[in-house]
């Protein structure tokens, strides 16, 4: 069984978690130990998993991820005002070869994703991705991926998977499951124009890092359709995070990278949350602790919600275009908006249905000025592509 694979949280956080107050994280989470062994999963909401294989880094690391320091952050922090039951299944070490470790990710967030307990994977590295993504193999058929990156890493056609190109791998290998994927935070600088062109040709989303960053309420509807996110750390700003030349001086703030992680948590559909390429330093460690506290704060206000369950806590919009008419529908609890699009996602709708596409209010708005986003077209011409 792939669980037993994972090695018990190290005894150094355990004693670390004995000084703790019994508000902290710490005393709230059933943990994996030596003499306990695994936690129960039964009715766990959240499961913690550190994977500190690295050997498919693109620039090599020169140590391990050393998940216990992160774990000491994160215990520390309060427990919230939260129904969540949260585990901690330990550590995955490397296996023989990276394939060995790659099948043990898969297993393990295969039999977490049938429970429906959420794996917040600590990962050394991107690629790590690959596995977490295979692991909805036979369980979802249609995957929504958001990346929070600087980089679309799709690398070149001849390169092996790395945690620069992990993204080539999943567009190119069978099964297929991918049907979109977003960018959330890209630099123009770091990305060669060829993969700019790709991300247009498979009408994939990307959102520069200013146009997030000027207003983070674009990231939410975004997530709100993702079922995995995966967050290269080195999508934060060096001076919020390292000061290590893995780092670029822009990047998201701490603050706006939390923003983002609890918009993650919110969405329903969020399977998989997944956190890569941290530093070894304390700066890093707390805020990737902040950043896995407000993601798990996220969860545990998640509302289910259609305008279609529930007709009474939504108000519909039509807005007549040149075309068309446009349906919009706002909920009246969470104040949260979605558009109807034709029955492109054949997968997800019964036939002749129409789907519901997250957006803003100020999508809306754009609409009611004959404005219509760009992304819109990408998703009706990905359902007949």
């Amino acid at each position: 069984m792939a669980f037993d694979f994972l090695v018990p949280v190290e005894d150094k956080v355990l004693a670390h978690c004995e000084l703790l107050p019994a508000q902290a994280l710490g005393k709230n989470t059933y943990i994996h130990t030596v003499k306990d062994g695994l936690p129960v999963l039964a009715n766990a909401t959240v499961a913690i998993l550190g994977v500190r294989e690295s050997r498919n880094a693109f620039e090599k690391k020169l140590e391990k991820l050393d998940v216990s320091a992160i774990r000491i952050q994160l215990y520390k922090l309060m427990f919230g005002n939260w129904n969540a039951s949260l585990v901690d299944l330990g550590d995955l070490e490397e296996g023989d070869e990276v394939e060995d470790t790659y099948f043990v990710v898969k297993e393990i967030v295969a039999g977490l994703l049938e429970e429906n307990i959420i794996p917040i994977i600590i990962g050394a590295t991107q690629d790590i991705t690959y596995p977490a993504y295979r692991a909805f193999d036979g369980i979802r058929d249609m995957i929504n991926l958001v990346a929070i990156d600087s980089r679309f890493d799709f690398g070149m056609d001849d390169e092996l998977i790395s945690s620069h190109s992990y993204m080539s791998k999943i567009i190119t290998d069978k099964p297929n499951n991918l049907f979109n994927f977003s960018n959330l935070g890209y630099q123009s600088y770091f990305n060669a124009q060829e993969e700019a062109d790709l991300m247009e040709r498979l009408f994939f989303d990307a959102y520069r890092l200013g146009e997030i960053a000027n207003d983070l309420s674009l990231a939410e509807p975004v997530l709100r359709n993702a079922h995995m996110v995966s967050l290269d750390v080195r999508a934060i700003k060096a001076s919020e995070i390292s000061m290590s030349a893995s780092f670029s001086p822009n990047g998201f703030t701490g603050r706006e990278i939390c923003a983002i992680a609890r918009y993650a948590g919110i969405s329903d559909k969020v399977s998989v949350f997944g956190l890569y390429e941290m530093e070894n330093t304390v700066q890093s460690q707390q805020l990737i602790a902040q950043i896995i506290w407000y993601f798990i704060e996220g969860v545990n206000y998640r509302i289910k919600e259609t305008p279609y369950s529930k007709t009474d806590d939504f108000t519909k919009y039509t807005v007549p275009t040149d075309t068309e008419e446009l349906v919009f529908y706002k909920s009246l609890l969470t104040q949260r908006w979605w558009i109807e699009v034709p029955s492109i996602f054949t997968s997800h709708t019964k036939p002749d249905t129409p789907a519901l596409l997250p957006c803003t209010e100020q999508d809306y708005l754009d609409a009611c000025n004959q404005n219509i986003p760009e992304r819109w077209f990408k998703a009706y011409k990905k359902g007949f592509n």
